[in-house]
């Protein structure tokens, strides 16, 4: 008797354990994101009384379904709000003699140093369309380019403007900055609500990408999307292509960087695009520790940016997506998951991108510091991939793969459809 209520005592802990050794990584990769918030200031948003002289501004239109927030320091809150709100927001970054390319340098203490710290000058209301396309004519380059960037997991929307803002600065575009801030609650251990908020985002994110290409001043739009803001941006360009029937073709360069989307996913919302995709980069590393993480509470399905993309280069390549491995780059980011925005190198490379410029010419750069094979790098017949044999995958299923992406109609083969 005793023995048959020991068994599943035992097996029960046994089990426990298992669990345990399984949360060990997750616990140290959460300890390590909530460490370094500690510090920092709150009501970062709150304008200074006086504009500094001798920093960089940067201006952005900042888009959100956020709940507004009654605390003006903070602007918006972490809840979900009934409308998408409209901001522009001036925020001021110190000289570069006082600060590191990649690095945001958050106040620490209110008001801010703004010869060393990031500070907000000024936020405005953007109460009506024609005020939108005011901002835009005011801050639109001689290319009318318009970057939107989509934030990921567990961002304030103080984190996403300042962010945004380092990556306008050190990338060196002068492409109009659109942020796109959905509700995420800045709490590392609101991963659910944050990827339901996500979910809840992508109607209004969709909008904001057609109205964006329907105005007759805007001619090229590149969407950046980090982490989980990477399946919004890909849930919204398949929801634009279907109610479109297609991407409008000023959307010409979609970058996700550190993607977590399920593996699966991806390649169901690609196809679901339509033929007439933008061109695709997507950069991706395998020490990315919290996309580790995102897998094991997906079920361990692997996440597209953490995932070894090598020997699906080639038929990327036929396909317009760029596969950029950052694997070897080295980051201030104990994760390895934000090397798109801390690391000069890749953020330089961001700006190139951008800028519609070539990487080709000159001494070795960081694409060939990469290991990555290069062409033309200008425009939609960007073709930029992680060096690879062709012969890694065979030709039959290699068509198999292409046939699966391209979105052709399939055929019943052995009982069966391609989905």
């Amino acid at each position: 008797m005793a023995g048959s209520l020991l068994h599943p005592l035992r097996a029960a802990t046994i089990g426990t354990v298992r669990c345990a050794c399984k949360a060990v990584p997750v616990l140290v990769v959460l300890s390590l994101v909530t460490s370094g918030c500690a510090s920092r200031a709150q009501d970062v948003l709150r304008p200074l009384a006086v504009a500094p002289t001798g920093t960089t501004r940067v201006t952005m239109l900042v888009a959100t379904t956020r709940k507004p927030s009654e605390d003006p320091g903070k602007l918006y809150s972490g809840d979900r709000g009934t409308a998408i709100s409209l901001n522009s927001v001036d925020v001021s970054i110190p000289p570069d003699r006082n600060r590191k390319i990649g690095e945001v340098q958050w106040p620490s203490r209110m008001p801010p140093d703004p010869q060393k710290e990031f500070a907000v000058t000024q936020v405005d209301k953007v109460e009506s369309e024609g005020k939108a396309l005011d901002w835009y004519r005011k801050n639109r380059n001689t290319k009318h380019q318009v970057i939107i960037f989509v934030h990921g997991f567990n961002n304030t929307y103080a984190d996403a403007v300042f962010r945004f803002a380092q990556i306008v600065h050190d990338s060196g575009t002068d492409a109009a900055p659109i942020l796109f801030t959905w509700p995420s609650r800045g709490r590392v251990f609101d991963y659910l609500y944050d990827k339901e908020s996500a979910n809840y985002s992508r109607r209004a994110l969709e909008d904001l990408i057609l109205q964006t290409t329907q105005s007759p001043d805007v001619s090229d739009v590149t969407i950046l999307a980090h982490s989980m803001g990477g399946w919004l941006a890909a849930e919204a360009l398949r929801g634009v292509a279907m109610r479109e029937k297609s991407i409008p073709a000023k959307v010409k360069n979609v970058v996700l960087a550190s993607p977590d989307i399920d593996i699966d996913v991806f390649r169901r919302q690609f196809t679901e695009m339509g033929p007439k995709r933008p061109h695709f980069a997507i950069l991706t590393s395998t020490r990315d520790k919290a996309l580790e993480v995102s897998g094991w509470l997906s079920g361990g399905v692997k996440r597209l940016g953490g995932s070894d993309l090598k020997p699906y280069a080639p038929l990327f390549n036929e396909l317009g997506v760029s596969v950029i491995d950052t694997s070897a780059i080295a980051t201030n980011d104990p994760l390895g998951h934000n090397a798109f925005a801390d690391s000069p190198e890749v953020v330089r490379l961001l700006g190139r991108r951008l800028a519609g410029q070539s990487l080709e010419g000159g001494k070795a750069g960081v694409a060939d510091q990469f290991g990555m094979a290069t062409a033309n790098f200008a425009g939609s017949a960007v073709r930029l991939a992680v060096a690879a044999p062709v012969a890694v995958i065979s030709p039959q299923a290699r068509e198999v793969l292409k046939e699966e992406l391209s979105g052709d109609r399939a055929e019943i083969r052995n009982g069966q459809i391609t989905y």
